[in-house]
């Protein structure tokens, strides 16, 4: 028996930007005696179905986006008899549909590091359940991932994760449903052991990859205090000092090491967090900006951002602590209209974001925004390619809509329009070259061009191509392009790397 894990993908471009940390994590979890697993990250190369045996275990992660390739690979590995396993936020939100459409024998609901081994024992005794509960397991439960089986030579950054969970409710997320509103935050020494181990492979680049680096705000330890919470408030306390003790054990790595995650807004707020950021060298996060207008905002249920000129000065106040913003965009949003797009580009570059992404408002399941769209739809129901457009995973992929939500003035076509336009301004050229001129380095300034132009063609063109033929052609261009950048990230090895002392 051997145990395959196998990370589904429309699209191979032979070179990936970051590795999927789930499934490194899952080889970890996987017990000596079922041997090493057998690793198939799509993004780098297809899976092939000839490698699996009669009596193997293939365990498959989906979220919604490639959940209709898992379940594709998972027919094709149930007919060579194999037993087939799915797991990820998809599968815990519709595990009927994964044995469905997906030929699962099993599925995991919820996290994975403990029940994964008593799913992979059932198999071996050819009596999987249909179920297995993972729940929530508490961060002192979180694996270290298996990097000695990464192909090093595949990947420009790594990825670990320091904290599940988090505090805010933004209605078209459903981490916060999901992974729970409970920051499980984990010790320091287990982050940097794994660090170190990626920095001696050769990654010097490494995703935090954590649904909130911010867990806690100033504003939530003063609503503490002036409520008399002393129990809340010393959590959250102890929270924010394990976040500073972390960051000050990142400024001892090797000073070449670059950090990247995800944050809110408010840490604009908290000069001391982000001196704490700039000194542990994460130079670069992913802002949830959303919306420029207060009305967007409202949309969303973020009001706790800024819009307008607070939102432009909340974004430099990032760039003067050397934090660099990739700022996420929304558009479609009910009160958006056709001169939102020009606003929109106008803040990102007034705001000197060193990236952007601009999505199109899209209702992701076990969303507040999902269970919305999937009442108003409930009187109207349209089918494309005989699916319900509320289960749009399932059409086939370039079958499937660009806009969702019906809009008050604007046709789902021209907000395709209109977002793929503000994509090639914000990535022109000479956008991009302005852009990089903080970089010192001539070699970190061709990097930075050359990622630019990747993030476009990778998740913006393959993304939004209304063709095959463009789909197709932007991801030779990412094929491409990706080659020079794997070489421009990468680091000599440090072997004898040691963890630091405190």
């Amino acid at each position: 028996m051997k145990v395959h894990l196998v990370n589904p993908s429309h699209s191979s471009f032979g070179t990936a930007v970051i590795t999927p940390r789930w499934m490194y994590v899952i080889a970890a979890a996987t017990p000596a005696p079922f041997g090493d697993p057998i690793l198939v990250d799509e993004t780098l190369h297809p899976f092939d179905p000839d490698r699996i045996q009669p009596g193997d275990v293939v365990g498959i992660s989906i979220h919604t986006e490639n959940a209709l390739r898992g379940y594709t690979i998972g027919k094709l590995s149930r007919d060579r008899g194999a037993f087939v396993i799915f797991g990820g936020i998809h599968a815990t939100l519709y595990p009927d549909e994964a044995r469905s459409h997906g030929g699962a024998h099993a599925v995991v609901m919820g996290d994975g590091e403990i029940v994964w081994a008593t799913a992979l024992a059932d198999c071996r005794k050819a009596a999987p359940q249909s179920s297995y509960l993972g729940g929530r397991v508490e961060a002192s439960n979180f694996l270290s991932a298996r990097w000695d089986l990464v192909p090093r030579e595949k990947y420009m950054w790594a990825s670990v994760q320091t904290v599940r969970g988090c505090p805010k409710h933004c209605s078209f997320c459903s981490v916060w449903k999901t992974d729970g509103q409970r920051p499980r935050q984990r010790a320091s020494d287990g982050v940097i052991e794994e660090i170190v181990q990626l920095r001696r492979l050769g990654f010097r680049f490494v995703l935090l990859a954590d649904d909130n680096f911010y867990p806690v705000t100033l504003t939530d330890l003063q609503l503490a205090s002036r409520q008399g919470d002393t129990h809340r408030l010393e959590e959250l306390k102890t929270l924010r000092a394990e976040r500073f003790d972390l960051m000050a054990r990142l400024a001892l790595l090797p000073t070449d090491m670059v950090f990247f995650t995800q944050i809110t807004m408010e840490a604009a707020e908290d000069p001391s967090f982000l001196d704490a950021m700039r000194k542990a060298n994460i130079k670069g996060v992913l802002v949830g900006v959303e919306s420029v207008t207060p009305e967007g905002l409202k949309d969303v249920y973020k009001d706790f951002n800024s819009a307008g000129e607070g939102l432009v000065e909340r974004l430099r106040t990032f760039r003067r602590h050397n934090v660099h913003v990739l700022g996420s965009f929304i558009f479609g949003l009910p009160s958006d209209r056709p001169e939102t797009f020009e606003v929109t580009v106008s803040v990102a570059q007034r705001a000197e974001i060193a990236f952007a992404q601009f999505v199109m408002l899209t209702p992701f399941p076990g969303t507040v925004d999902f269970a919305k769209w999937e009442q108003m739809m409930k009187g109207n129901l349209i089918r494309i390619a005989g699916v319900p457009v509320t289960r749009r995973w399932l059409i086939p992929q370039l079958l499937r809509p660009k806009m969702y939500w019906p809009h008050p003035v604007m046709s789902g076509e021209e907000i395709r329009r209109r977002t793929q336009a503000v994509w090639d301004r914000f990535y022109s050229l000479k956008s991009i070259w302005k852009r990089s001129g903080f970089i010192k380095s001539p070699r970190n300034r061709l990097a930075f061009v050359l990622i630019s132009k990747l993030y476009r063609q990778m998740y913006a063109n393959t993304g939004m191509a209304t063709d095959s033929a463009r789909a197709a052609r932007s991801a030779r261009w990412a094929r491409w392009i990706a080659k020079p950048c794997r070489y421009l990230f990468s680091a000599r090895p440090m072997p004898q790397l040691q963890v630091p002392e405190r």
